[in-house]
């Protein structure tokens, strides 16, 4: 997860790296996307944002037309090619559902229509009547870019079109993804990490692993567990204060350590109200962790194997 200090790491590499780059081309145009987004920058291939860094892309991807597929992915954990190939057919409002039975894939650089990865893929995802609403919106908006574009409008029947009604090209959106993110001041991850923030939102908010392997469509709930799970830092810290608050104290860790004397850590108080040291002391005989000779046994051999 992308913490505070791994961002300023990270702000203080791509500005060096940036700078660079620029003083290598000698003035031409070169994209700083493309340096912000090199994946030699990062602490991980694999980096997920806090809430607050989500929440901040969401505010800037909120002024895009595309809005509602990068909050579908986000919320609902959908894969980049299962979110530019769900159709309108597969959602029901009424219900708040969403079947994802067809993704796009792409195959070298041109695309197809093809089945969900996996068949445990195949399956219907619940969503929150805020995520119902933006698709709302965002149907009233594509009815309205049908309405302009008239016999030119390409049907396709997808949820998620450019304004012609054609289909995305996969690829094409992630590299929106990245402009997006960039333009919200954030450090990178991929757009396939939206699902892995999916799951661990879902995770802070109370769902259990069966619930979370459902909603991203798991064939099993280990694969959820070791995968797709980050710990929030600020749900660490309450697992690490709930832990310790399950021990009972008699007294007050605020008070301080107790003194160690010369003889050893004090133990119970004896009958005169001394307290007795708790150390062992060996009178005479070998050094501690030797072994007594067996007197029983008459062979040598077998008394130095003993």
């Amino acid at each position: 997860m992308w913490t505070k200090q791994q961002v300023e790491t990270f702000d203080a590499k791509f500005a060096e790296r940036l700078a660079a780059v620029k003083a290598e081309k000698g003035g031409k145009k070169i994209s700083a996307v493309r340096v912000w987004e090199s994946l030699e920058l990062r602490p991980s291939p694999v980096m997920v944002w806090t809430p607050v860094q989500l929440g901040a892309f969401l505010d800037v991807a909120a002024q895009h037309r595309l809005y509602a597929l990068f909050h579908l992915i986000a919320f609902r954990g959908l894969r980049r090619g299962e979110g530019c190939g769900v159709r309108w057919e597969d959602l029901d409002m009424d219900e708040r559902t969403l079947a994802v039975a067809k993704q796009l894939v792409q195959v070298g650089w041109e695309f197809e229509e093809g089945e969900p990865k996996t068949e445990a893929s195949d399956g219907v995802i619940a969503l929150d009547t805020g995520t119902v609403s933006v698709l709302k919106e965002h149907r009233a908006r594509q009815n309205e870019e049908r309405l302009e574009w008239g016999e030119a409008w390409t049907t396709t029947g997808r949820i998620f079109t450019h304004e012609d009604g054609t289909e995305l090209h996969p690829a094409w959106v992630s590299e929106l993804f990245s402009q997006l993110a960039y333009q919200a001041g954030l450090p990178p991850i991929r757009l396939h990490d939206l699902r892995h923030c999916a799951a661990t939102l879902a995770y802070a908010a109370g769902a259990d692993t069966k619930m979370v392997s459902t909603m991203l469509r798991h064939s099993s709930t280990n694969l959820t567990e070791n995968t797709y799970t980050t710990v929030l830092p600020e749900l660490a810290h309450e697992a690490a204060e709930a832990s310790a608050a399950i021990v009972p104290r008699a007294v007050s860790q605020t008070g301080g350590l107790p003194s160690v004397s010369q003889g050893g850590i004090s133990g119970p108080a004896d009958s005169g109200g001394e307290a007795k040291p708790l150390v062992r002391r060996v009178k005479g005989g070998r050094a501690p962790g030797a072994r007594t000779r067996n007197l029983r046994i008459k062979s040598p051999q077998l008394c130095q194997l003993s």
